[in-house]
C-alpha cells in the first residue's frame, strides 16, 4: 500500500513540474511583456483584498445574527423561537448561489430603499395625499443592493443560520445545573448567559466557527455571479477573457486560496489550544471526532449529546 502511495505522489509531482501546461512562468514569473506574474498583478491582488473583506463582514454580521436567533430559538416565547427556527430553515434550504444572485437582483422590487414611516404611501392614499413620503433616509436601491453590500448580505445571512445552530449547539452542551446554580445566586438571564454559560460553550462553539470562517473564504468565490467587481475569482475571470489562458489563471486562484485557508487553519489550532485549556486528552479527542463531522463547506453535524438535530 505503501508503495502504491509512493508511485502515486510521484506521478504527481512529476506532473506539476514536467507538464508544459501548467505554465508555472505565467503563473509567478512573467505572464505578459514587462508585467508581473498574474498571481501578482494588481487586479488579482486587488481581488484578494476584496475576498477577505467580504469574508471578515458576511462572518461578522453571520456571527452577531446568529447569536441572536440561537437565543431566539431557545426562548420560552413561541413567537421568537418560530420567527427563529423558519429564519433557519429557510436560509440553512437555500444554495448560497442562489442568494447570491437573488440579492444581487432585489433592486428590481424596489427604486429606493430607506427609513421612516412604514406604509407610508398608503396612509398617504387613505387620507388622498398622493406625494405623502414618510421616509427619513432613503438611497437608490440599485446603489444598495448591488455590489459587494449584495455580496455580504446573501453570505452573512445565510451564514447567521448555519452559526445559530453551532452556538445553540454550545450553549445545550453546557449542563442546566449551572444555569440554575447561577440563578439561585441572583444572577440575570443575561448575566448568566454572558458570564456562565458562554464563557464555557466556547470550546464547542470555536471549532466549527473556525471551520465556517475557512468554508467563508471559499463561498466568496460565489459573488463573482452578483457580479462582484472587487473579489478574487472575478478577476482571475477577467484575466482569463483577456488573455484566453484557462487553466494556469484557475491554478493561480487556487493557490491563493490555499494560501488563505492554510493561514486560517493554523490560526485555528492555536484559538482552539486556548479554550480547550482544563480539558484532558479524552475531551480533546471527542471534540476532535466531532469537528471531524463536517459537510463540505464547513456544515456541522450536532452531536447526540446536544439534544440538536444536524445542522
Amino acid at each position: 500500500m505503501i508503495g502504491v502511495l509512493a508511485v502515486l505522489v510521484a506521478m504527481f509531482a512529476h506532473l506539476l513540474l514536467t507538464n508544459s501546461g501548467f505554465r508555472w512562468s505565467f503563473i509567478f514569473l512573467e505572464y505578459a511583456p514587462g508585467k508581473r506574474g498574474v498571481m501578482f498583478t494588481e487586479p488579482i491582488l486587488r481581488g484578494l483584498r476584496g475576498t477577505l473583506l467580504l469574508t471578515l463582514f458576511s462572518m461578522l454580521l453571520g456571527i452577531v445574527l446568529g447569536v441572536v436567533i440561537a437565543i431566539m430559538r431557545l426562548s420560552s416565547n413561541r413567537v421568537l423561537s418560530s420567527v427563529a427556527w423558519v429564519y433557519t430553515w429557510f436560509f440553512r434550504a437555500a444554495p448560497r448561489l442562489v442568494l447570491a444572485i437573488l440579492f444581487g437582483n432585489l433592486n428590481i422590487l424596489w427604486t429606493r430603499i430607506g427609513f421612516g414611516l412604514p406604509f407610508d404611501k398608503q396612509i398617504g392614499a387613505l387620507f388622498g395625499i398622493d406625494d405623502f413620503n414618510g421616509q427619513f433616509f432613503s438611497v437608490k436601491s440599485t446603489d444598495l443592493l448591488a455590489g459587494f453590500v449584495a455580496g455580504v448580505l446573501a453570505l452573512g445571512l445565510s451564514e447567521a443560520a448555519y452559526m445559530a445552530e453551532i452556538v445553540r449547539a454550545g450553549i445545550q452542551s453546557i449542563d442546566s445545573g449551572q444555569t440554575e446554580a447561577a440563578v439561585a445566586l441572583g444572577m440575570s438571564r443575561g448575566q448568566v448567559l454572558r458570564r456562565v454559560v458562554l464563557p464555557q460553550a466556547m470550546r464547542v462553539i470555536v471549532p466549527p466557527t473556525g471551520n465556517e470562517v475557512i468554508a467563508m473564504v471559499k463561498d466568496t468565490s460565489l459573488v463573482a455571479f452578483v457580479p462582484v467587481t472587487t473579489e478574487l475569482f472575478f478577476q482571475i475571470q477577467q484575466v482569463e477573457a483577456r488573455t484566453f489562458v484557462v487553466l494556469p489563471c484557475l491554478v493561480a486562484a487556487l493557490i491563493w486560496y490555499l494560501i488563505i485557508c492554510s493561514v486560517l487553519m493554523i490560526g485555528q489550532y492555536f484559538v482552539e489550544r486556548h479554550f480547550g485549556k482544563g480539558y484532558g486528552a479524552a475531551g480533546k479527542a471527542k471534540q476532535r471526532l466531532r469537528d471531524i463531522q463536517v459537510e463540505q463547506g464547513g456544515r456541522i453535524v450536532t452531536e447526540r449529546s446536544t439534544g440538536g438535530g444536524a445542522l
